[in-house]
Parts: C-alpha cells; structure tokens; sequence
C-alpha cells in the first residue's frame, strides 16, 4: 500500500479526525511563509504587543508591515489542500481545523469549524471597544496618508485581529483546540514545523490520548518519531490523491 492509499484509508475511516494545519498548508496559494527567508519578518522587524500599545512609532511600522501582508492575502486563493480538507469534513470524516494561519483560506475553501490559533487578518477591530473594520477600509486610511489607524468612536489604536509576540493566545481557541485534539481519532499535522509553542503540543496531546498521527510536511518535525505515516511530499498535490481516491466525483469539481 502506497503513502498515498494508507492516508486515504485512515482519513475514509475516521468520525473525528482533526486537521492542524501551518503556514505551509498556504505557501502553495502564494502566501510566503513569515519565518522563511524572503518571508514578511526577514522585511521587517516584528513589532511586539506591548511595543504596539506604547508606541505611535512601532504603531506605524506595524501597519507598513500589515499593509504589505494584506495585498498578499488580497492576491491569495484556496488551493486543492483547502479544498479537500473542506470536502472530508462535509463527508463526515474531519470534525474540525485548528490552524497557526491567519489568512482565512480554509473558510474560503469551505471548512465550517476552524479554530484560528493565532487570530485573522480578515478583521481589523479597535483595541478597547471592539468596532471592527474590513481590512480594505483601513488599506484606504493608510493610503490617504494616515500611518497609525485609530478608532472613530473611541480614539483607541486599531489592530488586525492577530496574536502578536508577546500577547496572550485566546482562551477560548485553545480551549476548542485542545478539545478537538483530545477527542480525534485521526490527526493529520499539515504544513507546520511543529516548534512554535503551545500550538505545536495539539498534535502531541492528539496521539497521547490515541489518536493515529499523521505528518504532511517538506521538512522534518520534532514530531516524527511519534508520527504512525509521514509524508514529505507537496501538500496541494498529496491531498488532492487522497481526494481521488475517498471522494472521486467531487474531486475532480475542484476548483483549484
């Protein structure tokens, strides 16, 4: 049996699988991977959560680096991995995505349950009231020459609703993600290094409580002496076969 079939098996025969996916589930819709050379924080230096709040200055390099991140989201579709992780999950075979991404590509593909770890770049809100902005809105305000946004109902700085260095993950995302990874019978860790913490632990705490662990990913992880099946070949194209073969009529619908 190939790699190929024995992911096909395991995700036909899952009722609870979950889907973790990193920045290289989105690298093959375009997107550059933030920590890779040429990525976004080789351009510019990450700002942190309490240099955001104190700071109109780090403010601005902020929005000069969000600015460029979000005409890349801009240009950016679903690829044939979102697509199939949508479709698996409308068969009944994945009850949910928890994902390190931000670019809101899997709800675009159609996936219903995503757990967003690290927030998304879809939304930009103000920091104390919450009003919240489409993030071309702000793209305008930035270009008509305001550097550093600030809310129109409270004066409080706007912000794109990430998690930055520095701030609290969400308690309620980690708390589905955690609850998600317990309860799956088949995980399947996709795109990711599996080193940025606590994120990287959903795939332990998956296999420790007898979930069947499976890596997709080009390079190796901290994770794979404990992986069942690693498969270090294009995510796009892997899922894709994996498609095929579980669901044939549909995959070849798939728009991307």
């Amino acid at each position: 049996m190939s790699d190929i079939e024995h992911l096909a098996s395991l995700i036909a025969g899952a009722s609870a699988g979950v889907a973790f996916t990193g920045a290289g589930m989105s690298t093959e819709s375009g997107l550059s991977d933030f920590r890779s050379p040429g990525g976004l924080w080789s351009r510019h230096q990450p700002v942190y959560y309490d240099e955001f709040l104190g700071s109109r200055e780090a403010r601005v390099r902020y929005w000069q680096m969000r600015r460029e991140l979000h005409q890349e989201l801009a240009a950016s579709k679903p690829n044939a991995g979102h697509y199939a992780l949508a479709r698996f999950e409308e068969l009944g075979n994945l009850v949910g995505v928890v994902t390190q991404n931000i670019d809101g590509l899997h709800q675009e593909a159609g996936s219903r349950s995503v757990v967003e770890l690290h927030g998304t770049s879809r939304v930009v809100a103000c920091i104390r009231c919450g009003k919240e902005w489409p993030p071309e809105e702000v793209d305008a305000m930035l270009e008509a020459g305001d550097d550093a946004p600030d809310c129109d109902e409270c004066g409080a700085p706007l912000k794109s609703k990430t998690i930055s260095f520095g701030q609290p993950m969400p308690y309620d995302e980690m708390a589905r993600a955690t609850e998600l990874s317990v309860g799956s019978d088949v995980y399947l860790a996709i795109g990711s290094s599996l080193v940025v913490e606590p994120a990287a632990s959903m795939p332990r705490l998956a296999k420790q409580n007898g979930a069947t662990l499976v890596i997709i990913n080009n390079t190796d992880t901290p994770l794979d002496g404990m992986a069942d099946l690693i498969v270090n070949d294009p995510i796009g194209a892997t899922l894709r076969a994996v498609w095929e073969i579980v669901d044939p009529e549909t995959a070849r619908q798939c728009p991307a």
